[in-house]
């Protein structure tokens, strides 16, 4: 039978193109070596065996792909993360919004009642004559009616630290409110020199758990470019504070009981704030840490902006601040996460304290914000505002009263310079700066001590003695004067505020009490101060405590340099990465210089 006449046959092993037809011969020899292959001894395992390699080929080529798709998955999961939780760019924000400002003022509140009391008892000390116990003021009551003050201030800093992230940050600035009112009206109204030292004890109650809380409310609630001008505004508010302690002092030194007004206004503004408090939220990072995400972003959000990129950033930061509470977390005792009373709020703060002292980045961190506030008040600046209306009475002018208000317009007009500069220049900078400006007024003023002939019960007592010193050449209380100018603009600019951006230093776990132990050190200082400032003027005279504060300045300035790293420009969170081997001051500097040099890029 012919192939074409075979149906089976005649079809090819390889079918051909339609217009293709293979000889007989050529399908015959295909055919052959097929069933060659298929007859041949052990070819149906080869063929079973190629199939399952083929098969495990396939396995593999689509398990190498699955893998591949996976790690692309995971590293753009985790570059997105690095983005989220490593450098969050807060480089397009320009200027702070509204609601930021409205808070930082409205918390700012409490730096003008620090300041009206620092600036007010200076008026109120010359002015209360025989009106408390009926006899005059001596040297030991006005040094305890100025250190209650710091003294108190100093007892309540510790327990603002151990309430602050328990109760939160707000109902603090509420409970100093309350105490401001409390203790103005009773100095008001005493008529015993022990009644008015109560009632500047309440006060620096106050003012201790003011000056720990709103710095370290204003700084959470800051956006990093800007956080250390708005947290300056609570210096502002200091300064500003005593001018208007001046300026009412001025209007009622000739009034009779005129020092009544003058400690009883101060009741005005803590009203104001307690009322505005109502309206201010708590800060985000406080929210995240008690567990309120969703209110925490709807703070940010008002913080930042509600447009796509704000909101991206919102979210940026909230992210880094989850990661940052749930590594707190963690680490943090089991009996602490399972119960809320006192004993586990002390244990809590006795943990942080011992982490403090332990743990080498936040000892170097509790070191650097101690240092800073000891030498805020070491350099004598709080004794010059509480003493200098005795201070240019003793000298000779005739108003010192108006002469200290020059002092204190001094100071906020330069604390207002500082405001612009300290993101821009930097802190340390500032503080390189500033003070040997500070050692160069103190050292002026030293010399024109020398030439000023003073009375001769000063140097025993250093009492204010009315018209005693006014005969003299008027040369010598001038360069004094512009002495004390020339000392308080610089210290303006550095020393009074810098030390106050302590809470940025540390990180959240340990937040609260180290900024706490910080401004503990600060009215330590003062209170330290207070005490000997009048004993020292006795001791030393004038040339000499002014010499003395002039090397304290000194030492401040070679601790700055070693170890106070540039901080300006960097998230809360990303401050640690600084103390983490060291005080991290070259890699500070330079990096903050490459934050500027990309910022006028940009």
């Amino acid at each position: 039978m012919a192939p074409h006449d075979d149906d089976e046959a005649s079809v090819p092993l390889i079918a051909a193109p339609s217009h293709t037809s293979f000889p007989d011969e050529h399908a015959k020899r295909v055919s052959a070596d097929r069933d060659a292959i298929t007859d041949a001894p052990g070819s149906a395992k080869r063929h079973s065996r190629f199939r399952e390699e083929m098969d495990d080929t396939h396995e593999n080529v689509y398990a190498e792909r699955e893998g591949l798709r996976r790690a692309d998955s995971e590293e753009e999961e985790e570059m997105q993360d690095q983005e989220t939780l490593g450098d969050v760019d807060e480089s397009k924000l320009l200027r702070p919004g509204v609601f930021i400002w409205c808070l930082t003022l409205c918390a700012g509140v409490s730096g003008l009642l620090f300041g009206y009391d620092t600036g007010v008892i200076s008026s109120t000390l010359i002015s209360i004559n025989n009106d408390l116990s009926s006899r005059p003021l001596t040297t030991l009551d006005k040094s305890l009616i100025t250190s209650a003050t710091s003294f108190f201030a100093l007892l309540a800093s510790p327990l603002t630290g151990l309430l602050a992230d328990s109760l939160g940050r707000k109902p603090l600035i509420l409970i100093a409110d309350a105490l401001f009112v409390i203790g103005a009206l009773l100095q008001a109204y005493t008529s015993t020199v022990w009644g008015m030292i109560l009632g500047r004890s309440i006060v620096g109650a106050a003012v201790g758990s003011a000056s720990f809380v709103v710095p370290l409310y204003i700084s959470e609630l800051s956006p990093s470019p800007f956080r250390g001008r708005l947290v300056t505004v609570s210096s502002l508010f200091i300064t500003g504070g005593q001018v208007v302690a001046y300026g009412v002092g001025w209007a009622f030194s000739e009034t009779l009981g005129g020092w009544r007004w003058m400690v009883g206004l101060g009741a005005a503004p803590a009203l104001l704030q307690f009322v505005m408090l109502f309206f201010m939220p708590e800060t985000p990072r406080l929210l995240i840490q008690k567990g309120r995400v969703v209110e925490a972003k709807r703070v940010l959000s008002r913080v930042y902006g509600s447009s796509n990129d704000m909101q991206r950033l919102v979210s940026a930061v909230l992210r880094r601040v989850e990661v940052e509470v749930m590594e707190e977390e963690l680490l943090r005792p089991q009996t602490l996460k399972d119960t809320n009373s006192w004993t586990a709020r002390l244990t809590h703060t006795t943990s942080s304290f011992t982490q403090l002292l332990t743990v080498g980045p936040y000892r170097r961190a509790l070191t650097i914000a101690c240092t800073l506030q000891a030498a805020q008040q070491m350099c004598g600046f709080n004794s010059l505002m509480y003493f200098s209306a005795t201070i240019f009475q003793l000298v000779g002018f005739s108003s010192p009263t108006l002469t200290s208000l020059s002092i204190a317009l001094t100071n906020f007009a330069f604390t207002l310079v500082a405001f612009w500069t300290i993101d821009r220049i930097g802190r340390r900078r500032i503080l390189l700066q500033s003070i040997p400006i500070m050692v160069l007024g103190l050292a002026c003023c030293a010399v024109a001590f020398a030439f000023v002939a003073l009375p001769e019960e000063a140097h025993a007592r250093f009492l204010p003695l009315l018209g005693r010193a006014a005969g003299q050449a008027t040369v010598w209380p001038v360069l004094i004067l512009l002495s004390m100018i020339t000392y308080v603009a610089a210290y303006a600019l550095g020393l009074g505020c810098v030390p106050w951006q302590q809470s940025e230093l540390f990180p959240l776990s340990v937040r609260a009490t180290g900024s706490a132990l910080a401004t503990s050190t600060n009215w330590a200082s003062n209170t330290l101060v207070g005490l000997t400032f009048l004993p020292f003027m006795g001791l030393l005279g004038p040339s000499g405590t002014f010499a003395l504060y002039a090397v304290v300045c000194v030492g401040a300035w070679v601790a700055v340099w070693r170890i106070y790293p540039e901080t300006a420009g960097l998230g809360l969170e990303d401050v640690g990465a600084l103390l983490k081997e060291g005080y991290g001051v070259r890699e500070s500097v330079e990096g903050f210089k490459r934050r500027r040099r990309e910022a006028n890029d940009g």
